[in-house]
């Protein structure tokens, strides 16, 4: 393909991810953001070892491992803080590369920096919010508005990826009908908390079950030897005054949730005392949207949360942007035709990601706490009982393989 100019609409974790992989390639790229002034905002997210691979191919690897914290253990439990399942994580189950947990905000201007550095301060433009497209047979054409939403600029490229999240203007350009992303009743509040480091200082835990969840793990060192730990309380509302506008900064209220956690005092981790310690919580319905017959429409695709936004089951999200972002690199390196490139990327990652967003909303992975509150909501004596071994690894290796994590993959992506 003779001189391509990509435009990336959205600098999110997968909009910049693309920016880097498609600059590797020889390929021209312009990155427009809505955000103004991007700043490090969020909280937590894991980075499975698909995902680093990636990373680390783009030369990220020494800037994440001084950020993030390579996990090294996820431990299910119930809510009575009885271990489920263990399981080594990354390195630490010799796989090639690491699992990462890092602050959202951190990442994203960690990869802000290299698009920046590598491309040039110009090739991305804030204030810029994409208000319409057009295209033909030769190019792509975006139509940009500034902050004060007055017409700013109009860019021509051979194609238009959508990176603009889970309420794409790309996507409800293509979908004009398909409404409000879709809530299960499940809100989540979150926030992080600076404390001492509990189990291995690395550790990752998932308490409860559906209805009521309890996750945490460290992203980040803190002073004194502290660690920054990211923690989440999911609950089964079924309210339909939560059902808001997503934003992963509205304030969250301490009584909306809080009384409901008050008993799950564990032995090494007193969530109660986790979560008042908090500085600021935030709040958010778990939604997704259903995935789509197709991501390509001509000279234009989406990629990211825009393409297939998924309910925070099994750490997915942010890494199958990435892999998103690859896949479309490399075929557009690697072909001579638009149409073409972009078919065999959505030919490539649009079943998988489909079936990730299919299996999280029957719990994935989680299952196994629902099933353990299912046979045994008051605890167990003998967790064999309840959930005889083989069940467990049998649900845990089904999904890795469905989400690429397994073993196998990895290696043999590590070969190729």
């Amino acid at each position: 393909m003779p001189n391509p100019h990509v435009i990336i609409a959205g600098a999110g974790i997968g909009g910049l991810t693309a920016a880097l992989c498609l600059h590797r390639a020889g390929i021209k790229v312009s990155v427009f953001e809505q955000v103004t002034d991007p700043r490090p905002i969020g909280l937590g997210i894991n980075l499975q070892p698909n995902a680093i691979r990636v990373l680390s191919s783009l030369g990220l690897d020494r800037a994440l491992a001084a950020t993030a914290i390579e996990t090294r253990e996820l431990i299910y439990m119930n809510r009575h803080g009885q271990e489920i399942w263990r399981d080594p994580r990354g390195k630490f189950a010799g796989l090639p590369w690491p699992q990462y947990s890092i602050h959202r905000g951190q990442l994203q201007m960690l990869l802000w920096q290299a698009v920046v550095e590598r491309l040039g301060p110009d090739c991305v433009r804030t204030g810029r919010r994409l208000m319409s497209f057009t295209q033909d047979e030769a190019q792509a054409t975006a139509h940009f508005f500034d902050a004060n939403a007055n017409p700013a600029e109009t860019v021509s490229g051979d194609l238009l990826i959508g990176a603009d999240g889970i309420h794409s203007t790309v996507r409800s350009h293509f979908h004009p009908l398909e409404g409000p992303p879709k809530w299960n009743g499940v809100i989540m509040w979150r926030g992080a908390t600076v404390t001492e480091p509990f189990l291995t200082g690395a550790s990752m835990i998932w308490a409860g079950h559906s209805a009521q969840k309890f996750v945490c793990y460290p992203i980040g060192h803190a002073p004194d030897g502290k660690l920054l730990l990211n923690w989440i309380c999911d609950l089964k509302l079924d309210d339909a005054k939560y059902l808001k506008p997503e934003d992963w900064n509205r304030e969250g209220n301490l009584a909306d949730f809080l009384p409901r956690y008050e008993g799950w005092k564990f032995p090494f981790l007193d969530v109660p005392a986790i979560i008042r310690a908090a500085e600021r919580i935030h709040e958010f319905p778990m939604v997704d949207r259903d995935p789509l017959e197709t991501w390509v429409h001509g000279r234009i695709t989406l990629l990211g949360d825009a393409a297939h936004p998924m309910y925070p089951i099994g750490s997915n999200g942010a890494s199958q942007s990435i892999l998103d972002a690859e896949c479309l690199a490399d075929e557009l390196a690697n072909g001579d035709v638009v149409h073409a490139a972009l078919r065999n990327y959505d030919t490539t990652r649009r079943p998988i990601c489909a079936r990730i967003v299919e299996s999280n909303r029957k719990q994935g992975i989680d299952v196994m706490l629902d099933i353990a509150e299912l046979r045994a909501p008051d605890g167990f004596t003998n967790r064999e009982d309840a959930l005889p071994q083989a069940e467990l690894d049998t649900i845990v290796a089904d999904y890795k393989r469905l989400a690429l994590q397994d073993a196998e993959t990895l290696r043999r992506l590590a070969m190729s």
